[in-house]
């Protein structure tokens, strides 16, 4: 306490007791691929922040042949995307580390703000699977697959594609990367081009037509580095709760391949997420799917995103309290700042209840940490989240009546 002499008012700045949690970056990227300058930076993983860095720290010379690194980049950052981690493994390089030595995906994981993680350029079983394992392993980010180039059986992206035993998959002509087609060449049955089975995983088909950002000739490029620019435009715009699709893909002129509805109709279901060309309103992707199975509860991509912004919002904020007593007091400010920010979180949008009560629970108590949990050194609290799904599919009613017919909306 301190000490007063005389008589007065007197002001003390005493700290609140409550601290906020804030919100999770949610628009970072990061690719692996094969830059234009192929010795460029070679066992580093690069921040960048605009095309200027990308040109200074990756095509920095004459006669450079562009990749689908570089036109990720680029797609990525005209999509709406600000910033991004780059690693170039170089000509004939892979996307993951041999031996002791740390490389490609694992440059990677000592960053922390990485949300979004895709490949282009690489689009073999192997890369999807390394991939998925660094998105699933590390629980904060997603991970984005690129297909195969000139796929036009559909029905094959709805197969689970696995590596051939005991061989390397095979280069794509024109792709710049190392990537193979699909299936391994030594594969028996019907050519499989999906990958496996993720909660952590996205899959967008076909490839798109877009303008090369360095020789400026039109070309196909896989779309991996312009869906990451939609996801953090959406988020920017909207939140991580909204789902990215149903949004122009700037930058694209045409696609390698146009689904039809019935083809539309066969992937959907099975987590490939279509990028469709409407008559008067241009490309647009139609689909927010994870590779999760049908009935998964993460199936919906900002359903998973979602959950993942909050999970590393309350790592992040309630740092803090490791190695506070484990007792009523640590339990009440638990669900004093978590109720706070969900209660942020609710009011956003983001959760499904006309109250908070509705939309979430906290309950950090003597119920939740009895005495043999506090000897282990625990501490535990319960979330419960009702996180807003995407109105997928919206079905109308059409009747008719005396005056005319009318259309009634009953079902999202």
């Amino acid at each position: 306490m301190p000490s007063y002499f005389s008589p007065g008012i007197y002001v003390e700045e005493v700290p609140s007791a409550a601290r906020p949690i804030g919100p999770a970056g949610t628009s970072t990227a990061a690719f692996v691929g094969v830059a234009p300058d192929r010795g460029a930076h070679l066992g580093k993983a690069l921040p960048v922040n605009n095309w200027s860095d990308f040109l200074r720290l990756y095509a920095d010379g004459e006669n450079l042949e562009s990749t689908p690194l570089a036109r990720a980049v680029f797609g990525f950052l005209d999509n709406g995307g600000t910033r991004c981690w780059v690693v170039n493994v170089g000509e004939g390089g892979a996307i993951t580390g041999t031996g002791q030595r740390r490389g490609g995906l694992q440059l990677l994981e000592a960053v922390d703000e990485i949300s979004i993680l895709a490949a282009p350029g690489f689009h073999d079983p192997v890369s999807h699977d390394a991939l998925l394992s660094m998105a699933e392993r590390l629980r904060t980010m997603v991970a984005i697959c690129d297909p195969a180039p000139d796929v036009e059986d559909v029905s094959a992206l709805t197969r689970v594609a696995t590596p051939s035993s005991g061989k390397p998959p095979k280069p794509s002509e024109g792709t710049g990367g190392s990537g193979g087609s699909g299936a391994g060449s030594g594969d028996a049955g019907p050519t499989a081009h999906r990958p496996r089975q993720s909660d952590f995983g996205a899959f967008y088909y076909p490839w798109l037509l877009v303008r090369d950002p360095l020789s400026g000739e039109l070309v196909h490029t896989p779309p991996s580095g312009h869906m990451a620019g939609i996801w953090a435009r959406t988020d920017g715009l909207r939140g991580v709760h909204k789902a990215p699709a149903n949004e122009p893909v700037r930058g694209a002129v045409d696609l390698a391949y146009l689904v039809t509805r019935p083809e539309h109709d066969v992937l959907n279901p099975k987590g490939v997420n279509v990028i469709r060309h409407f008559a008067g309103e241009g490309i647009r992707v139609w689909g927010a799917r994870t590779l999760a199975a049908e009935a998964s509860e993460w199936r919906y991509l900002n359903v998973r995103r979602l959950s993942i912004a909050i999970e590393q919002a309350i790592a992040n904020g309630t740092r803090w309290m490791v190695f506070e007593p484990n007792d009523f007091s640590l339990w009440r400010s638990i669900r004093r700042d978590i109720g706070a920010f969900l209660t942020r979180v609710w009011r956003d949008g983001a959760l499904l209840g006309r109250t908070a009560e509705e939309a979430f629970f906290v309950k950090c108590d003597e119920e939740t940490n009895p005495p043999d949990v506090r000897d282990a050194g625990m501490v535990v609290a319960h979330i419960g989240i009702a996180v807003v799904k995407p109105a997928e599919f919206v079905v109308f009613k059409l009747s008719q009546w005396a005056g005319g017919t009318e259309t009634e909306t009953i079902g999202g």
